[in-house]
């Protein structure tokens, strides 16, 4: 009996709020036609003493709302992955690691700053080392403010004098203070065009990249960085371990 009444309680809170515990919105009217004012008194006065005795009842109707909220953005979530896959599957061969030819293609959004992305970056390498049939697709997105826009900049520029990973790498590896005296310095030791670098920074065409990424990470609702999309089977986002990793890539592969 008590979990009749629990199952009904359920569906009831589910159209109730939370407090007044009295019907509202479009379903009124059909209340009506169904129950009258007695009936309804009784099966509002069978859920608050339903609560009294068990007031997991509560828990659970919030918890089941979450999760069907949370579905329903997850459904959301790949749908615009699906739609946006052709754009967010591709790069500039430099942003490419792993496999090029690869079978699945995961793709990351990174800030160069964001302290999860740094924290994740070994973990990927340990991940494409092991996992050859992986295609990565890297968008550096600036999401952290000034300083995370500078460097993002002197990835894709140092990107057009064939220095993107070595770039990124160092900029993502070191806790220097950021700037351009600095970015100048990172350039010097790469062996760049100091003049050239400067200028595709501030260029059309690192804006345009930068400008993309972005785009595309509000296509499919990036919150923050790392996020990882596994082909179009799954959105992962945070810093993951590798067992994560593999158990996504696993989804990603049965599609």
């Amino acid at each position: 009996m008590k979990q009749r009444v629990k199952s009904f309680s359920l569906a009831v809170l589910a159209g109730l709020p939370v407090m007044g515990l009295s019907f509202v919105g479009t379903s009124h009217a059909a209340d009506e036609a169904v129950f009258n004012e007695k009936q309804r008194a009784a099966i509002v006065q069978i859920v608050r003493e339903a609560l009294k005795t068990d007031p997991s009842i509560l828990s659970d109707a919030i918890q089941s709302i979450r999760q069907q909220a949370s579905s329903q953005q997850e459904a959301h979530v790949k749908a615009a992955v699906r739609a946006n896959w052709q754009a967010l599957s591709t790069a500039p061969s430099y942003a490419v690691r792993g496999n090029p030819q690869g079978q699945v293609t995961v793709v990351e959004f990174l800030d160069p700053r964001c302290t999860y992305c740094r924290h994740m970056a070994p973990v990927v390498d340990q991940f494409l080392a092991k996992h050859t049939d992986v295609r990565l697709v890297e968008k550096v997105i600036p999401v952290l403010g000034d300083a995370s826009l500078l460097d993002a900049q002197a990835i894709y520029a140092a990107a057009f004098q064939g220095q993107y990973d070595a770039m990124r790498r160092r900029l993502m590896e070191e806790t220097a203070k950021p700037g351009m005296a600095h970015l100048r310095d990172v350039a010097k030791s790469l062996k760049l065009d100091v003049a050239r670098f400067e200028k595709d920074m501030k260029g059309p065409a690192v804006m345009a990249l930068l400008a993309a990424n972005l785009g595309q990470a509000q296509s499919v609702g990036v919150q923050g960085t790392p996020t990882f999309l596994f082909g179009q089977a799954a959105v992962a986002p945070g810093a993951l371990g590798m067992e994560q990793m593999e158990q996504f890539l696993e989804a990603a592969r049965k599609g």
